[in-house]
């Protein structure tokens, strides 16, 4: 085959292209929503069980100075200053933040995965870069926010945000300090009012430990996380929600906590999950041991394959043993007459594609510069947290659950994948034509339909009367890959069921975990 050598603006321009073509873009909705005014303030969500924390109490939280001293006082005429004259701009990030902490950064981090979700192009010898954590601004650009490595960004933010609000929940019940527009009457209040005590801040709470975990994984984009971070600090003031110490100690407490998260990070295999070309060079020599045919990457030039060891990253949900007991038998046989049937099958949707299913195809793909499949399962779990109005600790717990499932889809996903070494339909029959961007790793199982299988499954379970739905909508992302000539059939029931079984250990965490 003729290599074929990209320039980085015929690369871009390949992108743009692919991007009006067949990739989901990142959307948000929720501009309009109003301000989060929860059903419910959980206020013993500080009994909830966390994920790393050890206790509620493990990064102690200093008691606040009383509301009739001199300092608390100029605290609120603090808060009457910025109020004094507002701004529209002031008045518009008011309005953006008190829709919800969890869910905001939930956004921000699903921008920045789709920013960096664009595959390096090769060198000019035909070799490919990979990005550097310890050069972050190089080309190509750390992170390359890949499926995994979406996953794993997802639940990491998740979880510090849910353990580091179960913390302090426990804060604002022992010391119970209402919030400054209960101490001054005076006050404009421009965000709900709430019987929920303001020490510590749950929005400082959430930024402190969101931007911890995303500078971390996205080193390159610091400034810009930052700027979040101050601009959703000063919203609260702005709104009368907070006084200064409310969100210093919110801050601290959040930071404290994510750092539990960054340590388990630095230590959980993520870093070796792209192997070398020993490793790649092994697990095609055992897949033709076993008597089938190797995947190869149908790229050219070839790209190594995709973080081929993540597979080995460390889960939240379950230990390591449990992870390699989810993973299922094998697909069917490369020469076996199943595999011809599937095959048949798969030129059948491509070669005349129906165009409902054409859009269910592009609906789902969720390919470069997108969120991915995990960020698009989050979309679908934010627009329904929304309509049910919860508390910031549930938003977190919510999330945490969906996502460290997520992650551990992922994990069990690529350990099959890397494991079997399945080839792609495409690499069998090379008449197939997809419809959508080829993976650079192996077919069985389908990743879309495991994330999608184990979405269904904590989400059903968080929301009952939406199960079906999300059994629905997992059931046609899976299907999504075989229209598309990605996967065959087996790939993506093997995946769901896969996938089912990983999100009802989430299941599992949330019966127990007090919420």
């Amino acid at each position: 085959m003729k290599k074929i050598f990209f320039s980085p603006i015929t690369f871009l321009a390949a992108v743009a292209l692919l991007l009006t073509g067949c990739s989901k873009e990142v959307e948000n909705r929720t501009d309009d929503i109003p301000a989060l005014n929860p059903a419910n303030i959980d206020i013993n969500a500080g009994t909830w069980k966390p994920v790393l924390l050890t206790a509620p109490t493990e990064f102690p939280v200093a008691a606040p100075i009383a509301t009739t001293v001199p300092d608390y006082i100029a605290q609120i005429n603090e808060i009457k200053t910025w109020q004094a004259e507002l701004t529209g701009e002031e008045k518009r990030i008011v309005k953006y933040w008190s829709a919800g902490a969890v869910l905001r950064w939930n956004e921000i981090l699903r921008e920045l995965v789709a920013k960096h979700n664009l595959p390096p192009y090769q060198n000019a010898d035909g070799t490919y870069p990979f990005p550097n954590a310890n050069n972050p601004l190089a080309y190509p650009q750390f992170p390359f926010a890949n499926p995994p490595y979406a996953a794993r960004a997802y639940a990491y933010v998740s979880a510090a945000q849910y353990d580091a609000l179960v913390a302090a929940w426990h804060y604002k019940k022992l010391y119970n300090r209402p919030a400054p527009y209960k101490v001054d009457n005076t006050l404009q209040v421009l965000i709900p009012q709430s019987d929920l005590p303001s020490y510590p801040s749950e929005d400082a709470v959430v930024a402190g430990a969101a931007a911890e975990l995303m500078k971390l994984l996205f080193p390159g984009d610091q400034d810009f996380i930052q700027q979040k971070v101050e601009e959703h600090k000063r919203s609260r003031l702005i709104a009368g929600a907070n006084v200064r110490s409310d969100l210093e100690a919110g801050e601290l407490l959040g930071k404290q906590v994510a750092q539990k998260f960054v340590t388990r990070a630095r230590g959980d295999r993520a870093g070796a999950a792209a192997g070398n070309q020993t490793v790649w060079t092994q697990l095609e020599t055992d897949c033709i041991t076993r008597g089938e045919m190797p995947w190869i990457s149908l790229e050219s030039p070839k790209r190594p394959p995709m973080l081929p060891l993540f597979g080995k990253v460390k889960t939240f949900l379950f230990d390591s043993l449990t992870a390699v007991s989810l993973r299922p038998g094998p697909p069917p046989s490369t020469s076996s007459e199943q595999m011809k049937r599937e095959l048949e099958e798969v030129y059948s949707y491509t070669k005349n594609p129906k165009r409902e299913n054409i859009e269910k195809v592009h609906f789902w793909a969720d390919g470069i510069a997108t969120s991915t499949p995990p960020g698009h399962w989050n979309e679908i779990a934010a627009a329904d947290f929304i309509q049910k109005n919860f508390s910031e600790v549930r938003w977190a717990r919510n999330l945490a659950l969906l996502n460290m499932a997520e992650m551990d889809a992922a994990i069990v996903t690529w350990d099959t994948k890397f494991y079997y070494f399945n080839p792609r339909p495409s690499q069998l029959d090379p008449s197939i034509k997809t419809l959508t961007g080829m993976p650079n790793f192996p077919s069985y199982i389908s990743g879309h339909s495991t994330f999608s299988g184990a979405a269904a499954a904590i989400l059903g379970y968080i929301i009952p009367e939406r199960k079906p739905a999300y059994e629905a909508m997992a059931m046609e992302a899976a299907l999504s890959r075989l229209y598309g000539g990605i996967h065959y059939r087996a790939d993506c029931e093997v995946g769901l069921t896969v996938g089912k079984n990983v999100g009802n250990y989430a299941v599992q965490r949330a019966m127990t975990d007090g919420g």
